[in-house]
């Protein structure tokens, strides 16, 4: 199959590129984030030398790291298989999202002005995103929201350990987004209705809001994920 071209380098000379392996990673692990190398998919240390511009080593080095990541499984002289999102993963990934945001949204109650207005940026932000047809930075401030939530908890721990399904979460996001169009809108929709109730004070009310939300988001997940 044909490579994603990675993007050329600054014709700037005082611009200093990154190292040749944190580009070829850079290039492969967002392939995979957006979907762009889908799971199933045999990527080959020539292709990816040839689409990022580079040589073999940096290659084989930015691969072992998206193994170790959990992305990739390498196979010796045949390349890397782009890992498929499997059902466990799925189950695993929303239920420790409802554990976290549904206790973060309620520790948010009252919400600071400093939060509700980071929190109304990102959703203009995801509507023009959305309207510009770009699914993949949709994905990125679709989680940023509930990211934004979660560290106004106040709880560090947590913070952190949210920060560990990122990668999984854009992968989904892009998944879902890909099989269901409209859930686009729909996601803005019910992110504004987390906002309301995080501007009107109720707790309970805003944990509702998530709980339903990630509750379809789970089930179109499941299936987009197959």
């Amino acid at each position: 199959m044909r490579m994603p071209s990675a993007a050329p380098p600054s014709a700037e000379p005082h611009v200093k590129q990154p190292p040749a392996a944190e580009r070829v990673y850079s290039h492969v692990k967002q392939a995979v984030l957006d979907r762009r190398y889908e799971g199933g998919t045999l990527l080959t240390e020539g292709e990816l030398a040839q689409a990022v511009g580079v040589s073999r080593t940096p290659v084989r080095e930015a691969l072992l790291k998206l193994e170790m990541e959990g992305l990739l499984k390498l196979y010796p002289k045949k390349g890397a298989l782009v890992l498929a999102v499997s059902a466990q993963e799925i189950a695993d990934v929303v239920e420790t999202r409802l554990l976290v945001e549904e206790f973060a949204v309620r520790r948010a109650v009252p919400a600071p002005p400093a939060l509700l207005t980071r929190l109304e940026e990102l959703l203009a932000e995801q509507q023009r995103r959305a309207g510009a047809g770009d699914l993949a930075e949709v994905a990125v401030t679709d989680r940023c929201f509930h990211a934004e939530i979660v560290r106004h908890a106040g709880n560090q721990i947590l913070s952190r350990l949210y920060d560990q399904l990122r990668d999984r979460q854009l992968r989904m996001g892009v998944a879902v987004m890909q099989a269901h169009p409209d859930r686009v809108a729909q996601n803005i929709t019910e992110h504004a209705e987390i906002l309301d109730r995080l501007r009107a004070g109720d707790a309970d009310g805003a944990a509702a809001a998530v709980r339903g939300h990630l509750g379809r988001v789970d089930a179109l997940v499941r299936g987009a994920g197959r």
